[in-house]
């Protein structure tokens, strides 16, 4: 299977080096990618994740809240959203056939109603924590104005499934062929999820908002201390969080010749499995 990794709109968190480890001053805003994998399969395309949509890029203050707008100041181009990705390869939106999500955080399902046609897998928990809407922060994070897609929901039982690569619970998604594996990492939200891929040369494997910062995953983990904060302020769930932290950095290194680990955010990890600046949408000669 052909996979494509797409930056679908960047976030610039306020707080510079302290945020992302790269940008030189420390009030300039960071850069955060948010990277999605755009699969070619026999059943057709498959997006994991979606970043921002179209509609977040036409609406942000219709679409988003005003508190993320201010702290995390998307950079809003068209161009860089999945479905105009999708396109500059040379699909259609009715190409994508499923969307798979790591969790419904604004940033990562904010493309969902640029796909009319696709079907939408996620872990049941993660769909009811967010439509419950229970707190002030869930209020701002999961943004129903996304949800157009409702209708086209797929979910799962987190706790159903097989063991894989020492994790517990993972399994294939209805319609999707079954080397797509759904890999439940709760902490950041209830129900957020791993999303792995064998590729016949090796796994991809998208671990979402489990993590933040590459660095995390070495034997000794740091983080940017803003980056640290911003996780603290996001996670739901914090034994769960840290201790799925623990499992990828077993798996990375039990796995290192079979595997190939990274975030949703991690704009160097990005990179190198684009090949191209997180800036530059993909394109057919990509």
């Amino acid at each position: 299977m052909r996979i494509h990794h797409l930056n679908c709109i960047s976030t610039c968190p306020l707080g510079g080096r302290l945020m992302d480890g790269r940008t030189r001053g420390l009030v300039e805003r960071g850069h955060l990618a948010c990277h999605c994998m755009l699969v070619e399969t026999p059943a057709g395309l498959v997006l994991i994740d979606t970043g921002l949509g179209l509609q977040d890029v036409r609406d942000p203050r219709g679409r988003l809240s005003a508190f993320f707008l201010a702290l995390v100041a998307p950079g809003f181009r068209e161009a860089m959203t999945a479905v105009r990705q999708v396109e500059a390869l040379g699909h259609a939106a009715r190409d994508v056939r499923h969307i798979v999500l790591t969790h419904l955080d604004f940033d990562h399902a904010g493309g969902l109603d640029d796909f009319p046609e696709a079907t939408v897998h996620m872990l049941a928990r993660e769909r009811d924590h967010a439509v419950a809407q229970a707190s002030w922060l869930d209020r701002q994070r999961f943004r129903p104005q996304q949800w157009a897609s409702r209708g086209r929901w797929r979910v799962y039982d987190g706790a159903a499934g097989a063991p894989w690569m020492g994790f517990d619970a993972v399994r294939d998604l209805a319609g999707l062929p079954p080397e797509i594996l759904l890999v439940p990492l709760p902490g950041h939200t209830h129900g957020h999820a791993g999303v792995a891929v064998d590729t016949g040369t090796g796994w991809r494997f998208l671990a979402g908002d489990a993590y933040f910062h590459e660095q995390e995953m070495r034997s000794e983990p740091k983080c940017p201390p803003g980056l640290r904060a911003y996780q603290w302020m996001m996670e739901l769930d914090r034994p769960a969080r840290l201790h799925n932290q623990a499992r990828l950095r077993a798996l990375r290194q039990a796995h290192a010749s079979e595997l190939t680990l990274f975030s949703s955010h991690d704009v160097a990890e990005f990179e190198r499995l684009s090949m191209r600046p997180a800036s530059t949408p993909a394109s057919s000669g990509a």
